[in-house]
């Protein structure tokens, strides 16, 4: 397969057209002035992905671990539901 999936002969076909629209004398500097704006795509991507992954660090490093005490009695529910669901697997009855 060929760039985007497109085959060698519709590359070749697009060349072909931007010559005669354009000329040889444009096509160097069209794909100049490409290469320039996908190098700054891909910068400015990168720049971006930078920063966001140091934000969500600094907010997970900043961010204090939550304690079973500090969730209220939700946690402890879902204890002692786990250890209900724990008792049913090893046999024992339910209201024990």
């Amino acid at each position: 397969m060929g760039f985007l999936d497109i085959g060698a002969g519709e590359i070749i076909l697009i060349l072909v057209v931007a010559l005669i629209i354009w000329g040889p004398g444009k096509i160097p500097e069209i794909a100049r002035t490409m290469g320039r704006v996908m190098y700054n795509l891909k910068k400015a991507t990168f720049d971006l992905t930078t920063v966001v992954t140091k934000e969500i660090d600094k907010e997970e490093k900043d961010s204090p671990p939550k304690s079973k005490e500090s969730s209220g009695g939700k946690t402890k529910e879902l204890s002692d539901t786990g250890e209900a669901r724990m008792r049913l697997k090893d046999g024992q009855s339910k209201g024990t």
